[in-house]
């Protein structure tokens, strides 16, 4: 969760009365800078926010130090007013770093904003000078971002002055340089996905909701990579019901699937059951040979009986005759002898 004092220091020379970016740049700069103050505040409620530009009869410090927005916009309005001239970036740098450094909570790390819509012109178009400037901020631990648009966006082909000011400032990653060039995209909405902003955004928005680090930007400051192509920051209401309409379908699909293992393992030992059962199944020739033989022995053995059966029979018959004739002679020969 950051903890920083943040000092914005806004454009307010002549060109940002240029039409390039919706409506003015001038408004479109109060709008982002209402983003970054809502952005810090939401992100950490010991964080503090300060206004002042850098153009007209010079630096000057509106808001420093503030948690009420209302300072914040009532600023914004001053400022408004006093469009014109052109801008200073190195005294503004150094007039913001003097306020960052009387903070009251010595425990707010240090940030300045700087937006630039206007030609680098002056001491801020001095390479070495500006070089000198950023290591004397990294040395008092003075993290600073550039927000570049319109005409403070360098030409490939020229000096890059601001970029590298920003990489001589650079610790840790703590510095960044973000480009805003004029088309669809408001400057607000490119800001707040810009790496600048990545940080806070993160500690403001609930875990579950955070896709990883799809909402983290690219280097020109542009991200649409987000879960269910929503970012949370801005519509946290619909990101999360998008999160548990997703957590509902995996949890259904949970339970159809154990569902549908239970039935699986019960149906496990019927088919056990059901494979040990020994069925019969058709001989083989050979089987079918051999079952043969067999028939054959069993039916001569049941003939060999029955012709036994007829000899013992035979005989019996034979022997009762016999009997029967002796037993006739023996009562003749009673008789004679009378």
């Amino acid at each position: 969760m950051p903890l920083e004092a943040t000092m914005m220091i806004i454009d307010n020379s002549e060109y940002m009365r240029n039409g390039d970016y919706q409506p003015t740049r001038f408004n479109a700069q109060s709008d982002a800078v209402n983003t970054v103050f809502q952005t810090k505040i939401d992100s950490n409620p010991e964080n503090t926010v300060g206004v002042m530009t850098m153009a007209g009869k010079g630096p000057e410090v509106l808001v420093t130090h503030s948690k009420d927005l209302g300072q914040i916009l009532k600023a914004l309005h001053v400022a408004s007013s006093k469009i014109g001239g052109e801008i200073d970036i190195p005294t503004a740098i150094a007039v913001a770093q003097l306020a960052l450094k009387h903070r009251e909570n010595k425990n707010l790390r240090q940030r300045i904003i700087v937006f630039v819509a206007s030609p680098l012109q002056g001491a801020a178009a001095d390479d070495k000078a500006m070089v000198k400037l950023a290591k004397k901020l990294k040395k008092n631990n003075v993290a600073i971002d550039f927000v570049c648009y319109g005409d403070g966006i360098e030409e490939d082909d020229g000096p890059s002055v601001i970029k590298t000011f920003v990489e001589a400032a650079n610790s840790s990653d703590n510095s960044h340089y973000v480009t805003v060039p004029p088309g669809n995209l408001l400057l607000s909405d490119v800001l707040i996905s810009s790496p600048i902003l990545s940080a806070d955004r993160s500690a403001s928005i609930p875990d579950e909701l955070v896709p990883g680090n799809a909402g983290a930007a690219s280097g020109s400051g542009v991200a649409n990579d987000f879960e269910f192509g929503v970012d949370p920051s801005l519509d946290p209401e619909l990101a999360m019901a998008l999160r548990m309409s997703m957590q509902e379908a995996q949890a259904r699909e949970a339970a159809e699937a154990a569902a549908s293992s239970s039935n699986d393992t019960a149906a496990a030992p019927a088919t056990e059951a059901v494979s040990s059962t020994t069925i019969p199944t058709e001989p083989t020739d050979d089987e079918e040979e051999r079952l043969l033989q067999q028939a054959l022995a069993m039916s001569e053995d049941k003939d060999e009986d029955v012709e036994m059966e007829d000899e013992d029979e035979d005989a019996a018959i034979a022997r009762a005759i016999e009997m029967s004739m002796r037993g006739e002679e023996e009562d003749q020969r009673q008789e004679g002898k009378k």
